[in-house]
């Protein structure tokens, strides 16, 4: 009875034992299988740390490709704007510096001055007069008060200052003639003081989003109201769809941005054409309408 017994018990281990080789076998490639679904897909990286302007900063989405502009355009100049190292703070005009909360993604190396004039709309309109200066395209640099007094940068180069008195302005003969950029900097000052996204959002001119174009600014308005510029795009040859980059500066004054993309997990830093009639930047939201260009 008890050989019998054993018999029967060899014979059931004989069968559950491939069983639970199995099983395990099973499991083992299943957890495989779970492992490797699991891994991290490796995302585009848009940014080369090494870049020292924008245009070398700021690497392409795949299929995307940037239209070639003239050496001595606005486009190009903005594509070549110099950049602090790969991972610099912003700086305010105070030495205060503005942490980093998925807002930009580099900063612009150029000076801003001690006082806290040079915000958003300051931002744009130094950018294209300092381009206008660089190429000596000096009756190209002209801005209005937001009490619509025009302030020609040939006139105060001259000499010529500007006289405040109430809501009224004018010019006075008190200073030598120069063209030193230290003179071109307290032009930019009075300009930053007396002008605005009020007044800069009158000077230009209504353009529609399918035209943009390096340069361009969206803006509105107000008091505060906002301004940001677009300083470079790219295009996809097999659908003809364009991104773009936007800079900006903010309150208080603080070193120009180029801003992240807070719309899109694939794109980077860079906005689609395609947004819609409400572009999201991560401290303002703009309607498509908003798109405005220098028409001088």
């Amino acid at each position: 009875m008890a050989s019998k017994t054993w018999l029967i018990s060899l014979l059931l281990i004989s069968v559950f034992l491939p069983a639970c080789a199995q099983k395990e076998k099973d499991s083992h490639t299943a957890n495989e299988a779970i492992v490797s679904i699991e891994e991290p897909i490796e995302e585009e990286s848009f940014i080369n740390p090494e870049g020292k302007t924008i245009e070398s900063r700021f690497l392409l989405p795949t299929g995307y490709a940037r239209k070639e502009a003239p050496s001595t355009s606005f486009a190009q100049y903005l594509r070549n704007l110099p950049l602090k190292a790969d991972g610099a703070e912003v700086t305010y005009y105070d030495e205060r510096k503005k942490r980093n909360y998925g807002v930009y993604e580099a900063v612009v190396d150029l000076e801003i001055g001690k006082r806290d004039l040079h915000q958003c709309a300051d931002a744009v309109m130094r950018l294209w007069a300092e381009h206008h200066y660089e190429q000596k395209e000096y009756d190209k640099i002209h801005f209005n008060f937001t009490n619509g007094f025009r302030v020609d940068y040939n006139e105060w180069r001259k000499g010529k200052r500007i006289v405040v008195k109430g809501n009224r302005s004018y010019w006075s003969q008190s200073a030598s003639p120069s063209d030193s950029y230290r003179t071109f900097w307290k032009y930019m000052e009075i300009i930053f003081s007396y002008a605005g996204t009020l007044s800069l959002e009158k000077e230009l001119k209504a353009v529609s989003v399918e035209e943009m174009k390096i340069g361009d600014v969206f803006i509105q308005g107000g008091s505060p109201g906002h301004a940001v510029i677009v300083v470079d795009m790219a295009e996809n040859d097999a659908t003809g769809e364009k991104v773009f980059l936007l800079a900006q500066s903010y309150m208080p004054a603080q070193e120009i941005q180029v801003l992240s993309n807070p719309n899109s997990e694939t794109m980077g830093p860079w906005y689609s054409l395609d947004f819609g009639e409400r572009l999201r930047t991560p401290e303002w939201g703009f309607l498509r309408g908003d798109l405005k260009r220098f028409d001088h």
